[in-house]
């Protein structure tokens, strides 16, 4: 066999080693850099869910303090409708 082909099929075998190896390589970075973003996406995600969850309990104590509110408004909305009354009884029987 001439050295030349040997040279030729030695180079070829040390490409594809290097290449295999640098393959290898990469795509474990890749992986790692996969699994960090994905990492950082779920916390993001967590972080949402946490606030959403906050804002429901929000919105149920906010509707707590309007009914409430609703409920005074009409103790005292009869309240004046009632000394409404016995200020006019009370002008009926000054004005005779």
């Amino acid at each position: 066999m001439e050295p030349s082909v040997i040279i030729s099929i030695l180079s070829l075998a040390v490409a594809a080693i290097v290449g295999f190896t640098n393959l290898k390589r990469n795509q474990a970075t890749d992986n790692r850099q996969t699994a960090a973003e994905m990492t950082t996406v779920i916390v993001k995600l967590e972080a949402l869910n946490n606030n959403i969850t906050e804002m429901k309990s929000d919105v149920r104590n906010t509707r707590a303090d309007l009914q409430e509110i609703r409920d005074r408004l009409i103790i005292c909305e009869q309240s004046t409708k009632s000394a409404h009354h016995r200020i006019d009884a009370l002008e009926n029987n000054n004005n005779p």
